[in-house]
């Protein structure tokens, strides 16, 4: 019997973990991948890496699996601490007998966790609806904060690395061209892909010497996230690979991104790409999102089709196939030309110009939608306050504001530059800052439309009354100070917003032009 055989039937027993508290008493259940199995018993899980030597990763001999699962251990607890607890050793002794970090000698290692519940994994609440915009938004909230704690890397041969993975994506899914995939549909994307490239190498060179390459998750997708008692955890980041995992933050995030609109759609897309760049204030994501999408969509495709071959159940190789096949097309596209235009959303405080902003923003073209550019997270970024924090009065004098408003212009004129369309969402309520903003437009030569969103007094401050953890600071008492401005001649169309949020949206989508969304 082969080492982990006899290991694997060790781990499987219930009486191994007899004296293990939060284990004893329980059965135990097997998790299976093709480089490790993970063992669920009780409260405890523990995770044995496969005695197995791929291209990418080297778990061949007992001292490397026992430095991996110490490193499995670090990497994790930087998100997900309660869950990593330490390496265990299952030992051997003079008898011959195995046991769980007993007295004999090692012959293999584990990492040992505390066990969470199935059910609250996020693919699998995504499927079950179970997940609101709120919830995407603390995801990004937690995503660009690790993010900006993460170890910076040398990032000089990262542009270089990414050319390496397209080419080897490209390898992968020549192996199922013809059986599964259409080869020219295959030869397209990878054309669009290395043109996206070459094209984006200056952008990805800079974002490198700026310190965008970090020690990031590297495996950020919905099925490894849980929902835990404090909000959303990241746990299982790579170890095994400094190539997986020493990236551009936005090739980590976009993952996410490609995961979230393939699973639940591209308006949750669109909200958790801008919530994470309100943060960063970061104006190349529009840039390199849609090349990092395209490609986390191209490997996974050649990935799903890899492990229909390889399953034994008909039905699921089926529907293995089926996903790969519609990662293919989503894939493409990533690469469907945008227009570059500029949408200007305005409205006194609790006339829904955000909401309308947002959603406008994910019915548009694009990967995974348009930028949204806020002043309200603009303000709350350029006072290094979070979103939820309430600033002074001091952030909304003339001046402050005036500063704010230029943050926001020049913002959106650095995506339009890039030839990516922008939706701007602030008050707009003095003409001059509503002129401003069709002025930029017709500097960068794009398409201007404005939005301008009204309802009463008594509507207004109702909503506002009952918001929670929303960036706006306003309150009744501002509502009463707004309607009183004299808001000057409003030439941008107008939206009546006093109904429902369906009846406002319908009627802002008809005034652009746009199809309403179907999620």
């Amino acid at each position: 019997m082969d080492s982990q055989d006899r290991v694997i039937e060790f781990l499987s027993s219930p009486n191994t973990y007899a004296d293990i508290k939060g284990a004893a008493g329980s059965e135990v259940e097997r998790r299976e991948t093709h480089i490790s199995i993970v063992f669920l018993v009780g409260q405890c899980a523990f995770k044995m890496k496969r005695a197995i030597s791929y291209p990418y990763l080297d778990f061949s001999t007992l001292e490397r699996r026992r430095d991996l699962c110490e490193r499995e251990v670090v990497i994790n607890s930087r998100t997900a601490p309660d869950v990593y607890r330490r390496t265990v050793p299952v030992t051997c002794d003079q008898n011959g007998e195995l046991a769980l970090d007993g007295h004999g000698h090692p012959v293999e290692w584990l990492v040992a966790m505390h066990r969470f519940d199935d059910a609250t994994l996020w693919d699998k609440l995504a499927q079950a609806g179970s997940l609101e915009r709120r919830d995407f938004e603390v995801l990004a909230d937690l995503v660009a904060r690790f993010h900006s704690y993460a170890q910076v890397c040398d990032g000089q041969s990262s542009v270089a690395v990414l050319g390496e993975i397209i080419d080897g994506a490209q390898q992968s899914m020549a192996c199922h061209v013809g059986e599964l995939f259409d080869v020219n549909a295959v030869g397209t994307l990878f054309a669009h892909m290395r043109r996206a490239y070459e094209g984006a190498k200056p952008v990805l060179a800079s974002r490198a010497e700026d310190g965008c390459v970090r020690v990031c998750h590297g495996d950020l997708h919905l099925g490894n996230i849980f929902m835990g008692d404090d909000g959303p955890v990241l746990f299982d980041a790579i170890e095994f690979n400094d190539a997986f995992s020493h990236i551009d933050i936005l090739y980590d995030l976009a993952f996410l991104l490609m995961d979230v609109d393939y699973r639940v759609g591209k308006r949750r897309a669109t909200a958790l790409m801008n919530r994470y760049l309100d943060h960063t204030g970061d104006v190349t994501g529009p840039t390199v999102l849609p090349l990092f999408m395209a490609l986390r969509a191209a490997i996974r495709a050649h990935v799903s089709a890899s492990a229909a071959q390889q399953h034994a159940d008909p039905a699921t190789a089926d529907e293995l196939r089926h996903h790969a096949g519609r990662y293919l097309e989503r894939a493409a596209a990533y690469f469907q030309p945008v227009v570059p235009g500029l949408i200007a959303v305005g409205g006194l405080s609790g006339s829904g110009k955000s909401r309308m902003a947002r959603v406008v923003a994910g019915a548009m073209g694009g990967a995974p939608g348009t930028r949204v550019v806020r002043s309200d997270t603009v303000r709350k970024r350029l006072a290094n306050v979070s979103f939820d924090d309430r600033l002074s009065e001091d952030s909304y004098t003339p001046a402050a504001s005036e500063r704010t408003y230029s943050a926001c212009m020049a913002e959106a004129r650095c995506v339009l530059e890039a030839g990516f369309p922008v939706v701007l969402d602030a008050v707009f309520a003095k003409p001059e800052e509503r002129c401003a903003a069709e002025a930029l437009a017709v500097d960068m030569g794009v398409p201007f439309h404005g939005l301008w969103l009204e309802a009463p007094v008594h509507i207004m401050r109702e909503r506002v009354e009952k918001r929670r953890h929303n960036a706006s600071d306003a309150t009744a008492g501002v509502i009463a100070v707004q309607s009183g401005y004299d808001l000057g001649d409003i030439q941008w169309m107008r939206v009546d917003s006093s109904g429902t949020k369906e009846r406002t949206e319908s009627a802002g989508f008809s005034l652009l032009g746009l199809e309403p969304d179907a999620e």
